[in-house]
């Protein structure tokens, strides 16, 4: 897509229209300058991610337990299938960031996909927790295709709305503020599930869990394409490749392997997300094995809660705390340097997540402390990260004067599936070998495996992104304002 050359007051004006998210065919304008991200627009990206979250954390939270206790699927056949269909999708994540490298319409290269795939993830969402009336090979199918085709639904959406953080604006701190609105979008979703998913499906099922299910998704996908168009109709990309010509798919490639800031932060990224995925995934099998139902003092009074209240209250209140941390982080990261800030909160967090291994099942006010203290930290981390990732775009630009967005934030996210793969995996499995049945009461080896995966197996995966980090990433400040300095001296020559 050709882009218009105007000045950069006229970017400016262009950036405060209301109209800023429906250009015409002459393409978005485009400011070699600091550009300053409207607030009605930053808010509208974090739709997007809100949308998404409706989706991914009823996935992260819930999809082991939907398919172990719902659906009826052993626990090591559904680690099977989640690993073989985000093994898949990874796959899958790069060709779909450099076909939005190279899609040319009049609303940019990656906004397209977000109005194209709403509806159909929503969709695939509601088909994915579903539970067929068939038996045997045919119900373990249906869980394969309808998953598979999720995920790879999700991506066609997902990644191109996350490479937008790459061209929405050329100024770090404006990336750092939208990535900040994109968590807050991410965990507010997380907060909604975390509260209504488990109520919904018993409200909805009336005893009928698989019901429950299915109808939760469908509010969830209606409230999730309202939100993914409004993020089409008001973002904008600001940011124009460097390159005019068509760059080969060889030489992108060869451009992102020899991305050494990159290939860290994809390494560390894996890391850090087995250190979440593997809690996240049975969370809620924690509480209904291991910690059941309690009877909690409330200023002198005693209730009786069951697991699904005390799940939802815990999965919540890291939500809350999280979408806080995230707010925060600008103003940390601004303080200390991103690296730094992000090398803080990641120690304070793996403090409280290797605590977990010492509570025992009446220590709710420790668990739930450290699970506040943990969010709050924690939280905020992957917010670093992916304006880490938008660092690494530019840094490749002005090593080679090429650009792929795309294609760093879509192998950015295969990594995250690589993560969620394993992690998932690594919980079916440890659920399996353990001697785990559904619905009854847990031996030992069990109860000790699911204290483990809340608290010393993630984090000696976090333990390990945080020496990767420190040890071999190298992009700090004053290098990522000479490479802004330069590569908007080159724009503005071009």
């Amino acid at each position: 897509m050709s882009a218009p050359k105007k000045g950069a007051a006229t970017a400016g004006r262009a950036a405060a229209s209301p109209r800023s998210g429906l250009e015409s065919s002459r393409g978005p304008a485009i400011s070699t300058e600091t550009q300053k991200l409207p607030i009605v627009e930053r808010v509208c990206y974090g739709f997007g991610d809100l949308a998404s979250c409706l989706f991914w954390q009823t996935l992260t939270l819930y999809l082991l337990f939907f398919y172990t206790d719902v659906f009826g699927m052993s626990a090591v056949a559904a680690g099977i299938m989640i690993g073989v269909s985000r093994f898949l999708d990874a796959l899958f994540d790069v060709f779909i960031g450099m076909a939005a490298d190279r899609t040319k319409t009049r609303w940019g290269k990656f906004r397209p996909y977000i109005l194209w795939g709403a509806m159909p993830l929503a969709v695939s969402a509601v088909l994915a927790f579903s539970t067929p009336s068939l038996g045997g090979t045919a119900k373990i199918v249906y869980a394969y295709v309808t998953f598979i085709s999720f995920m790879l639904l999700y991506s066609t959406v997902n990644i191109p709305y996350t490479s937008l953080l790459g061209v929405i604006s050329s100024d770090p701190i404006e990336r750092t503020s939208a990535s900040s609105f994109k968590f807050v979008g991410a965990y507010a979703g997380g907060i909604i599930v975390s509260a209504t998913a488990l109520p919904l499906t018993a409200y909805f099922g009336e005893q009928n869990a698989a019901k429950g299910w299915t109808l939760t998704l469908v509010t969830y996908g209606v409230a999730g394409v309202l939100l993914f168009l409004i993020t089409f109709a008001i973002t904008r990309e600001r940011i124009q490749p460097i390159a005019k010509e068509k760059t080969p798919i060889k030489a992108d490639l060869k451009d992102i392997a020899k991305n050494v800031p990159w290939l860290v932060l994809f390494a560390a990224t894996i890391l850090f997300i087995l250190f979440v995925c593997i809690r996240m995934s049975v969370t809620t099998h924690y509480f209904k094995y291991f910690v059941g139902a309690q009877s909690v003092s409330i200023f002198g009074t005693q209730h009786r809660y069951g697991f699904e209240t005390l799940a939802s209250a815990y999965n919540t209140l890291g939500q809350v705390l999280s979408l806080v941390g995230v707010m925060l982080v600008p103003w940390f990261a601004k303080r200390c340097g991103r690296k730094r800030a992000l090398v803080i909160l990641l120690v304070v967090a793996l403090i409280c997540t290797g605590a977990f291994y010492f509570f025992k099942p009446h220590d709710l006010g420790l668990i739930f402390f450290f699970q506040a203290l943990g969010s709050l930290t924690g939280g905020p981390i992957s917010a670093l990260l992916w304006v880490l990732y938008a660092d690494t775009a530019d840094y490749s630009e002005w090593k080679t004067g090429r650009r792929a967005t795309g294609l760093v934030f879509s192998a950015s996210i295969m990594s995250n599936k690589i993560g969620w793969t394993v992690g998932s995996m690594i919980a079916g499995f440890i659920l399996a070998t353990t001697g785990f049945a559904p619905n009854v009461a847990q031996n030992p080896e069990v109860l000790n495996g699911l204290k483990s995966m809340m608290s010393v197996i993630p984090m000696v995966a976090g333990a390990l992104t945080l020496a990767i980090l420190v040890l071999f990433y190298k992009l700090d400040e004053p290098l990522m304002a000479k490479v802004k300095t330069e590569l908007d001296a080159r724009r503005n020559s071009g």
